[in-house]
């Protein structure tokens, strides 16, 4: 995909995320809107896979540690062809296999339940050391959230990561500011988050993780370095692409109502318009 196809396709994520938090009246839209792009670019550019055969043994896998952005997550699924579109409206609702959290056992295309933060980058390593004990071609990637990091497991797994030189690991910060209670740098602080990965041996890349342009070259830049994991770093904006959510974090885990709902669904329609027009 071009540049402007997957900022377009993006624009259908965040439709997504919006439509199913409404409908389930729960879950998380501030990170997963953030996180949109990210998703858009794995999904639509980046991972070797195919929604017809969601188990094939080369495909690249994706863990999303920070399990509570799954409408994020479950709307590139869907986009993408892992199953339909209108099944995002049935999340969290009883009987529905789209839970509140990725489930890999009922989820076509997810690699990995997850949802008890710090914990989805310790399974990445075990991925990415077993591909590299049976010599395989996939990649591993692992989105992680800013305020998720404050969590000890996760510099444990950096740790194993580092020392054992998974090159063919990626892990991405979510680094929008802004965790339940706040300010990450108010919660407790885990900047400076590059030099703390450095420090574990890894390959640090700093971008703006809502401009598809910079993700594009790190996760390019991530595939030609050797000998250590990656960690790029995104900086983005916390409900990215809806007006009154962007930079508030009120909006971590909460549905919108009909009103708030109709407000966001027409500022997508209108940044969706004004891309039909470049």
């Amino acid at each position: 995909m071009d540049k402007l196809a997957l900022e377009k396709m993006a624009v259908e994520v965040r439709k997504g995320i919006v439509s199913s938090v409404h409908s389930a009246k729960a879950g998380h839209p501030g990170g997963s809107l953030s996180a949109a792009d990210i998703f858009t670019y794995l999904y639509f550019e980046e991972m070797n896979i195919d929604p017809k055969n969601p188990k094939k043994e080369d495909r690249d896998r994706f863990v999303l540690s920070k399990g509570h952005t799954a409408p994020g997550l479950y709307a590139a699924l869907a986009n993408r062809g892992y199953f339909p579109v209108e099944d995002l409206l049935t999340l969290r609702h009883t009987g529905s296999y789209l839970q509140g959290h990725p489930d890999m056992k009922h989820i076509p295309g997810v690699d990995m339940s997850s949802g008890s933060l710090g914990q989805g980058l310790s399974a990445a390593c075990g991925m990415a050391l077993a591909g590299k004990m049976k010599d395989a071609s996939y990649r591993v990637y692992a989105l992680c959230g800013d305020g998720e990091i404050e969590e000890g497991q996760i510099w444990e797994a950096a740790m194993f990561a580092g020392f054992r030189k998974l090159d063919n690991l990626c892990v991405i910060i979510d680094n929008n500011n802004l965790q339940i209670d706040g300010a990450i740098d108010e919660v407790c602080s885990p900047y400076p988050i590059d030099k703390k990965f450095e420090s574990f041996n890894f390959h640090v890349i700093n971008i703006d993780g809502n401009d598809f342009d910079e993700i594009k070259k790190a996760f390019d830049e991530a595939k030609a370095t050797k000998g250590m994991p990656t960690a790029i770093i995104a900086h983005t904006v916390k409900g990215k692409g809806v007006s009154y959510m962007e930079n508030s974090v009120g909006w971590h885990g909460k549905a919108p109502n009909d009103e708030e709902y109709e407000t966001a669904m027409e500022d997508l329609r209108k940044a969706g318009e004004a891309l039909c027009q470049k």
